[in-house]
């Protein structure tokens, strides 16, 4: 049977347009049978998500959305067929969001979870609706915007306060608090210039005393010898201080003082030669008579020395009677 070259035409033409549209799903991640791995996520919001988006868990690919279709006529719930590379072990708690990007493709990011139970082929995974980059600026923009809109409004009551408090007496007390500040302000420049003649390196007071200081330490410096040889006697004498016998000259000397308090109670006492010759009434009142008469012989004797010596040939014996009490003072001169 002769084919015709229009038959042969017509069929490899319906081969190629099949061929061309298997190789359209294969590069679409679709095959013209439904193997391998499947989970299932279902959205309100697919937010433009097509088939053959990639589908991530910690940045790593591990599949891409194979298959959209709704699960309802009123188009309330999508669900997504994922097509996942290998059996992956993925908890039954993780949560897959779609990530939409501006700039690009959206894709689907799941979250792991913690639980030891594993998702089988064909089940479905938990979802969770994404702001996305407008949501995520304009979320934490919120509450900034709340801050701002709080601090205006404190800040008008606190210019409402300024208003009411800044009468004209309060003006009035300001400005008295300003010509204050003014004046500490001079004063303030007064002694920074006091302070800083103090501190001239030339003639300040500081500098005079820090050359005062250096003057010194150079003098210490200078005698460091004698004040190490002065040292050295201060070291000896203490070191003789501490060899001398101190405990037998205080001892020594105790003794002594124990036998001066003897002498000193054996002279308080009537019993001794020496207790007696201090206490003795009667012998004190002899000494002084003796002494008494001993005056008045030698006034005596003074006064009339030719009743005791007379070498005179001629002169008459003195006959007049002895004295009965000493001479006064002025007597004995006038005799003389």
């Amino acid at each position: 049977m002769k084919i015709s070259n229009e038959t042969k035409v017509g069929a490899l033409t319906a081969v190629g347009i099949t061929f061309m549209i298997l190789g359209f799903n294969f590069l679409k991640g679709k095959t013209l049978f439904k193997t391998g791995n499947f989970i299932y996520a279902k959205y309100a919001d697919t937010k433009g998500i097509m088939v053959s988006n990639p589908v991530f868990i910690n940045g790593f690919q591990i599949g891409s959305v194979y298959d959209i279709e709704n699960a309802d006529r009123n188009l309330s719930s999508i669900v997504i067929a994922i097509k996942l590379k290998d059996n992956y072990n993925i908890p039954v708690n993780s949560v897959a969001t779609i990530k939409d990007n501006p700039l690009g493709n959206a894709s689907i990011q799941i979250s792991l979870g913690d639980e030891k139970k594993y998702l089988k082929p064909g089940d479905t995974v938990l979802t969770a609706s994404s702001a996305g980059l407008l949501g995520d600026v304009m979320n934490k923009l919120g509450p900034v915007t709340n801050q701002i809109t709080e601090t205006v409004q404190s800040l008008d009551h606190v210019l409402k306060n300024i208003n009411s408090v800044f009468d004209p007496a309060t003006k009035n007390n300001l400005q008295s608090v300003i010509a204050n500040i003014n004046k500490t302000t001079a004063s303030l420049v007064v002694s920074s210039a006091s302070l800083q003649a103090m501190m001239n390196q030339q003639t300040g007071t500081i500098t005079a005393s820090m050359n005062n200081v250096n003057s010194f330490t150079r003098n210490l410096s200078d005698n460091n010898d004698k004040i190490t040889r002065m040292l050295g006697n201060v070291e000896k004498t203490t070191e003789n201080l501490s060899k001398a016998d101190i405990d037998g000259t205080v001892g020594q000397l105790k003794t002594a003082i124990e036998t001066l308090n003897g002498l000193l109670a054996k002279a308080s006492s009537t019993d001794g030669s020496l207790g007696k010759l201090l206490n003795d009434k009667a012998l004190y009142d002899n000494l002084t008579n003796t002494v008494r008469s001993a005056n008045i012989l030698m006034d005596d004797l003074r006064v009339h020395p030719k009743r005791y010596v007379n070498i005179s040939v001629f002169g008459k014996k003195d006959k007049s009677g002895p004295l009965m009490a000493p001479l006064p003072i002025d007597s004995t001169n006038l005799k003389k």
